[in-house]
């Protein structure tokens, strides 16, 4: 969707407020594919609560690379701060709505987010979702390598056992969604084109979770999972990008202050476990890390340019 002035609180924003039916469908429509010729973008997609704490750490992770990605940005409604003119967020905040924490109004955004990027241009190749506190652990150019020549989606998709997996599954969803097709998974994704047009373009399963899946339901976690388990299963990585440490317990990962970003931790993040890409065992596995408090900030510029490879 082109760029549109500025909205309300002066704060540009890409396209007008669109009913989400109408951008959907207009997005369903967009081409599921990069045309012939065009250089892959990467479609970053921060979906935040307010604003942006690591947007400098970002900024010096996008400088040098326009022309390679797009920034979409879905915040609260009643947030009206700016960005400035220099950085890549400046202008690409996305009309948005309210979202509440496990409500489909997440899934909700996602969409929305998935939506505009799609119509805004063409060659965005791939879909990621990012919140206020990722950061990255590499650079550009190896993301967006990563990412690009992947045979592969980046989505967790599995069953789990017990009531926090097939527990949450409610009965009524039968039989468009059925016990057996019922997934779980981190919502944070990497999607190619023809994935997200198919998020998008759902009439068949969104309107079921929006139904059904409330209250201790977490649609984040289960309606992309599902959705791939039953459209394209033989695409995902079964793993996410993002690495966040649930070793403490609880419905929420740890959060990481300033004095616990290190050298040695951001090392460890980059290469400190194996997975398979494209076929192949690499201990290059986790591209972005959550969550990160924003007192964090100067100790990321302080070791990106040693550690991450930019700044």
């Amino acid at each position: 969707m082109p760029a549109g002035g500025a909205s309300s609180g002066g704060a540009d924003r890409i396209g007008g407020d669109d009913d989400d039916e109408e951008l959907m469908a207009l997005a369903a429509s967009a081409p599921r594919s990069v045309p012939a010729g065009a250089a892959p973008k990467v479609a970053f997609l921060f979906l935040t609560r307010w604003d942006l704490p690591m947007a400098p750490l970002w900024d010096k992770f996008f400088d040098g690379h326009r022309g390679r990605y797009s920034v979409y940005v879905h915040t609260d409604p009643a947030f009206n701060g700016s960005e400035p003119p220099t950085s890549a967020f400046h202008g690409r905040r996305i009309p948005s709505k309210e979202v509440k924490w496990g409500h489909i109004s997440t899934v909700e955004a996602e969409r929305r987010l998935l939506a505009h990027a799609l119509l805004d241009d063409p060659s965005n190749a791939r879909f990621v979702l990012l919140s206020e506190s990722h950061v990255p652990l590499f650079d550009f150019p190896t993301v967006h390598s990563y990412l690009v020549n992947s045979t592969e989606v980046f989505l967790e998709s599995y069953d789990q056992p017990g009531a926090t997996g097939r527990g949450r599954y409610n009965r009524r969803m039968s039989p468009v969604v059925t016990a057996a097709q019922w997934r779980k998974g981190s919502q944070w994704f990497d999607l190619d084109r023809a994935l997200a047009a198919d998020v998008v373009a759902d009439r068949v399963y969104f309107p079921v979770f929006r139904r059904f899946c409330r209250r201790s339901c977490y649609a984040d976690e289960h309606y992309l999972p599902t959705l791939l388990h039953i459209r394209r299963p033989a695409a995902a990585a079964n793993r996410s990008l993002t690495w966040v440490d649930w070793s403490r317990g609880g419905p929420h990962p740890a959060r990481f202050t300033r004095m616990e970003v290190t050298v040695d931790f951001l090392r460890w993040l980059r290469s400190g476990s194996t997975c398979t890409y494209n076929g192949r065992t690499t201990d290059v596995c986790f591209l972005f890390a959550r969550k990160f408090l924003p007192n964090s900030l100067t100790r990321f510029l302080r070791f990106a340019p040693k550690v991450m490879g930019f700044g």
